[in-house]
């Protein structure tokens, strides 16, 4: 090793060392730290969950849940909340022997003893005086605890969803528009994201002042670097010879007009609408998915398709409304996972004309089904 070299890897050396000691992280782009932390911005679009009390319960005005310690099954949490493990088991749709996995939440079908600060409630507010009084009946009836540390806590009850058959981690945080790290943080997530049928998730609640975006809570882009200056009237810019990228491509004859030769597939495509506006979130697959799964805002309108008549209106085993909109050529069209049914068995409807709205509770989409006759058909090659 040469002389010249070393002093440059003491430096090195120093600077590292200066470095390892700093508690905040690492300024990447070496700006002085006046460039906006973008790892510290995504960790913080959210508020972090609240802290458990002693037994692992947070409590909310509205529902009670408990963080899985290592080693929980379903029956030792339950024994250590004072629930009864068969109904939690239920609730969650899991079995009482079930392992749970370390900061997992659960949640309770009942209320059990309230942490010593009460639970936690909005700032600035109380809880009304009838509430109050339901929640107290409710500690009545459980059994005693010892006493807790008082942990009066104040922020934002967060959504609790429930998982339906078909849903991910990453369909929910996207519905909810939170990132799909700060739901597995606050829910215990494996590193797979897995989730299970029946379980509850908790919504991460996004930081006060905040927008629907889940990283709005960043500076914006390039703010610390220097802006330049912009174009002058007294210092216009220089002039820049350039020459054309390609030459003019020289005149052919008139293409045809392939509206004379349209196909089956292409009059399919105009044949109906989208009967509600969002991404399809599940495609259609014969055997398994028998349409296609939109999602849409809770409330959204759902409108019928094409022009036709409403053949039937049933319900699903969870007491949930299906429409069944009859069409010519022997079509027709499925509206599930609807409420708020705007029309009756036999009304003449229009392409275009509401139907029904996005239910308001559970997953907030629709299935969509076309069908020749009794047999399904892919919606896609339908849809305008």
């Amino acid at each position: 090793m040469s002389f010249t070299t070393r002093p440059a890897l003491v430096l090195a050396g120093s600077a590292l060392m200066a470095l390892s000691a700093c508690d905040t992280p690492l300024d990447f782009d070496l700006r002085g730290g006046r460039a906006p932390n973008t790892a510290e911005a995504a960790r913080n679009a959210t508020a972090d969950r609240p802290e458990p009390d002693g037994r692992g319960v947070i409590s909310y005005p509205g529902y009670q849940v408990v963080v899985a310690r290592r080693g929980d099954t379903v029956a030792s949490l339950a024994a250590r909340v004072g629930a009864d493990a068969e109904q939690l088991a239920r609730f969650n749709g899991m079995q009482t022997g079930d392992v749970l996995r370390q900061g997992e939440i659960v949640a309770l079908p009942g209320r059990v003893a309230e942490p010593a600060g009460g639970p936690i409630q909005p700032p600035n507010s109380q809880i009304t005086s009838i509430a109050g009084s339901a929640l107290d009946n409710a500690q009545s009836t459980q059994v005693t605890t010892t006493a807790l540390e008082p942990a009066a806590q104040t922020g934002a009850e967060p959504v609790r969803h429930k998982v339906e058959r078909g849903e991910t981690a990453f369909t929910i945080a996207r519905l909810y528009n939170v990132s799909i790290r700060s739901l597995a943080d606050w829910n215990g997530l494996g590193s797979d994201f897995s989730v299970r049928e029946g379980q509850y998730l908790l919504i991460p609640v996004a930081l006060p002042g905040s927008e629907t975006e889940p990283f709005d809570a960043a500076s914006a882009p390039g703010e610390g670097t220097p802006t330049p200056l912009p174009p002058s009237s007294t210092q216009p810019l220089p002039s820049q010879d350039t020459k054309p990228a390609a030459r003019p491509v020289k005149k052919t004859a008139t293409a045809p007009d392939l509206g004379t030769t349209r196909t089956q597939a292409s009059a399919k495509q105009s044949r109906m609408g989208m009967p509600v506006r969002g991404d399809i979130i599940r495609e259609y697959q014969k055997g398994k998915n028998e349409g296609i799964d939109i999602a849409a805002n809770p409330g959204s309108t759902v409108r019928a398709a094409a022009s036709g008549v409403v053949a039937a209106i049933t319900e699903d085993t969870n007491g949930i409304p299906i429409i069944v909109v009859k069409h010519d050529d022997n079509l027709l069209t499925v509206y599930s996972n609807v409420g708020n049914v705007a029309v009756k068995k036999g009304d003449q409807v229009t392409r275009g004309q509401k139907l029904a709205e996005i239910r308001r509770e559970g997953t907030a989409a629709l299935h969509f089904e076309v069908r020749e006759g009794f047999d399904s058909v892919d919606p896609i090659p339908y849809l305008g």
